[in-house]
């Protein structure tokens, strides 16, 4: 076992406990600018809480429909909520710094006595997880802010500051909470993300994703791997299961994940920063730190907020080949700038940059009959993953209604390098390089949901464009091969409605009308291989056949029904797709057909004030013509229409607060998957390849068993969490955090090289903060059972028969840390 802790943070976080420990209580809460809308209170608290960043609870439905005036000028939270509600029987209280609740006042019981009861500490705020049912969080990801409460489909919630808990990470934190939503583990950079059992592919190839991700209303990708941003100032994550293609269009067949950044406060002067030292069993020590400032720039007109991180992942793979352990170090640095105008007349202006860059020395896998946490290869396998992002967001408030224009540029780059070399060859190396470029706008009008109308219009254009060049040879000149280049040029029109013709019903329709361009070629074609005739040939063909227009409408229809108060049952239908492209097969480029779903979801939510929630969704999604990877003849990847399936999902969410201070909640996900009619050439393919694999009885229990599971998603997946908050001394609280979470076994994707198994392991993590708001010292401990696992059957494509991978879980690993703000 090796752990180094680097000195500088342990005497940072001991020289803060000291603080804590002496420090006087947290200052009063600063004001800030505040504007809230005219009409109902919950519509105006919604507003609130994003404004000045905290959370705000309205427990009583008639209450939540009262209308007040609005609230403009510079004052704290407190003095909003008076404003608003003034003194007609209406109860504020202060929670914690950033926890609020509004009640109807209780009439004083008769003169009866009862006895005193014994003051309870407060509570620090709570985490808003996936089942959080509070009537004044806001989907802002339905793109006319509805209440999670009415939102008639599968959608999660999960405030920033419980994702920041423990130290800020990336998708991983996403993924430790919500047991729908699952991912490859390649490594930072480039996996790829699935929800609700729609999973495609182990590669980042020419296929649009399956899950759509958002910065705030920015597209971060289209056909390129998750980003992986670290979560660092985060407002929150919004999950919505799919499809989503009324809202958001291709590519959302899953879902989408939308990050909601904290926005520049104007008039405001603030700042927060974290850093943590990390020690991981059998593995090197690593650490990290992350800064937030915000500053106002011209009074209360225009303010500046900038967020800077850096952290360093240790290694914990060797290589007894090469003689080297803990080969796989991450380093992640990172950059997000905001500037916000208030242009005048309810006009604010946001212009951004966000920039990421990833570096691994090595691949995180292991071989599988290796001893643990070890592979032997003959070089270093390593990657690099750059992200740059420009944003420009334009909105518009009136007293009903509201207009965003957001427009973004984003660059992905991708460069991996894999050990293709034989047992009895020389060493050969295989490089890959993605490069992305996604230029996007959308521009919607909406009408919040008032007297049982609301709805949304709006439009959008999109074009990318991704360039895949691959090499192969000698490590020193590997040869160019053949690769790919992949554009779309879309044009899309979208609308939703929501009617209530009754209280107790709402009735949502919409639809999407989408006309796409796509075009792309061969890259690199081998001469060496291909004759020039056949080449000239090729690519004609390849023009020809990727030069072409798709139009699609996808309509949705959903109704939700309260027939008690905190109860929801709801039913939604909605279409997805994505369009087609080229793909690399050999030597030559060739075309892949468009894919579609068809979901048929229904569920029920309950929620009782602040001490249960409870939701359950059920879906069926039919799915044609599957885009889906494989390995071809020469050991490379390619993508091909492997036919039609279905997939029926379940999801169970429950959260319980049996006291105050304690949080309980679970979720469960069951996915059933078949591919129920394989194309004609796919299904030969795999059964020449099974013939060539195994003996004739073996083959066809191979073939029946590829069939059985559309691969990368487990069939079954739980997690349950524990927070407990608690006062300890005059003025610190303890904040403690347990997770356990399992993952299924699932298989690595089609064919006989991708069909190994993987998952089947139990991940937990305890985290301890003591502290107050402003300052606080924690001390996490993940994967409290140092178990190995096999989170992914894959670290290369080139792996010879026999020789099977996995890639483990990270050992356990404790983390220091210290954050602060001022």
């Amino acid at each position: 076992m090796r752990y180094r802790l680097p000195l500088l943070p342990a005497v940072v976080a001991l020289l803060a406990v000291n603080a804590l420990l002496t420090g006087s209580a947290a200052g009063a809460v600063a004001a800030s600018r505040i504007d809230l809308p005219g009409g109902s209170l919950g519509q105006a608290v919604a507003a609130l809480g994003q404004q000045a960043d905290v959370s705000i609870s309205v427990a009583d439905a008639v209450l939540w429909q009262r209308r007040v005036a609005r609230v403009r000028g510079r004052m704290t939270v407190g003095e909003a909520l008076r404003r608003l509600v003034g003194s007609s029987g209406v109860e504020i209280a202060a929670l914690d710094a950033r926890t609020w609740r509004v009640a109807l006042r209780q009439r004083p019981e008769t003169p009866a006595a009862t006895p005193a009861r014994p003051p309870t500490p407060p509570p620090a705020a709570k985490p808003v997880t996936a089942v959080l049912e509070d009537a004044a969080i806001i989907v802002t990801a339905s793109k006319r802010d509805m209440r999670l409460g009415s939102y008639p489909g599968g959608a999660s919630i999960l405030d920033g500051g419980d994702l920041a808990f423990g130290g800020e990470r990336g998708t991983d934190a996403v993924l430790s909470r919500l047991a729908t939503v699952s991912s490859t583990h390649l490594g930072a950079g480039r996996n790829k993300l699935f929800i609700r059992g729609i999973a495609d592919s182990s590669f980042t190839g020419p296929t649009q994703a399956t899950v759509g991700q958002y910065l705030g209303d920015i597209r971060l990708t289209y056909n390129a791997p998750d980003p992986d941003l670290r979560l660092y100032d985060i407002a929150s994550v919004e999950v919505l299961e799919g499809p989503q293609a009324t809202l958001y269009g291709a590519g959302s067949l899953g879902g989408i994940i939308r990050i909601v950044r904290n926005p520049p406060k104007l008039g405001v002067t603030e700042g927060a920063v974290s850093m943590g030292a990390s020690v991981t069993q059998h593995g090197a020590p690593g650490g990290d730190f992350g800064g937030t400032v915000n500053l106002p720039l011209a009074g209360d007109r225009l303010a500046l907020r900038v967020v800077g991180y850096g952290v360093s992942d240790g290694g914990y793979i060797d290589d007894p080949r090469r003689h080297l352990n803990d080969i796989n170090r991450t380093r992640t640095l990172g950059s997000r700038v905001t500037l916000r105008l208030d242009a005048g007349d309810d006009w604010t202006v946001d212009l951004g940059g966000t920039i990421q860059h990833i570096d691994g020395d090595d691949s995180q896998y292991a071989d599988r009959a290796a001893p643990p946490l070890t592979h032997s290869s003959r070089f270093a396998q390593g990657f690099e993953a750059r992200y740059a992002l420009a944003d420009l967001v334009v909105a518009k408030r009136w007293d009903g209604l509201r207009l965003l224009s957001s427009t973004g540029v984003a660059g992905q780059q991708l460069f991996e390098r894999f050990d293709a070399s034989a047992s009895d060859g020389p060493d050969r190396l295989f490089t890959q390089a993605n490069h992305t470029l996604l230029v996007s706008n959308e521009t919607r009008l909406w009408r919040p949901m008032q007297d049982g109308f609301g709805w949304v219009i709006g439009g959008s254009l999109l074009h990318n464009s991704t360039r895949l060049n691959r090499a192969l040879g000698p490590l020193a000149a590997p040869v160019p091969v053949t690769g790919v280049t992949n554009s779309i040029d879309e044009a899309t029109v979208f609308g939703e409605a929501s009617y209530a013709p009754l209280p107790w019903l709402t009735v949502t329709a919409g639809g999407r009308w989408t006309r796409a361009r796509l075009s792309g070629a061969g890259e690199d074609l081998d001469p060496s291989t291909v004759s020039k005739v056949t080449q000239l040939v090729e690519l004609a063909r390849a023009q020809v056949t990727a030069d072409r227009i798709e139009t699609r409408f996808l309509p949705s229809l959903a109704v939700s029904l309260a027939p008690a108060t905190g109860f929801v049952v709801f039913g939604r239908y909605q279409q997805g797709f994505r369009p087609g492209g080229l793909t690399v097969d050999g030597d030559f480029v060739r075309r892949f057909r468009n894919d579609r779903v068809a979901t048929l979801e229904a569920g029920a939510r309950y929620a009782d004030a602040d001490i249960f929630e409870a939701s359950a969704t059920l879906a069926a999604t039919r799915w044609r013509d599957i885009q889906a990877d494989f390995v071809d003849a020469e050991g490379l990847p390619t993508t091909a229409n492997i036919g039609d399936g279905r997939i029926y999902s379940l999801a169970v969410r429950v959260g319980w607060r049996p006291v105050a201070a304690l949080r309980i909640d679970a979720g469960l996900t069951y996915n059933d998957s078949l591919v129920t009619a394989p194309s004609p050439v796919f299904a030969a393919e795999l059964a020449r390849t099974a013939a060539v694999a195994f003996a004739p009885a073996a083959a066809s229990a191979f073939l029946a068993l590829q069939m059985s599971q559309i691969p990368n998603v487990a069939r079954y997946a739980a997690r349950i969490g524990v927070d407990y908050v608690t006062r300890v001394g005059g003025n610190l609280d303890l904040h403690v955090g347990a997770t356990g979470q399992y993952i299924g076994r699932s298989r690595l994707g089609i064919g006989p090289v991708l069909g190994a198994e993987q998952g089947d392991y139990f991940d937990s993590s305890l985290t301890m903060r003591i502290g107050r708001p402003g300052l606080g010292v924690t001390l996490g401990v993940t994967n409290l059972a140092d178990i190995v696992g096999n989170r992914f059957a894959l670290g290369t494509p080139f792996a010879e028969n026999g020789q099977g991978q996995v890639t483990p879980l990270r050992p356990r690993t404790l983390r220091l840390g210290l954050d602060t703000r001022f």
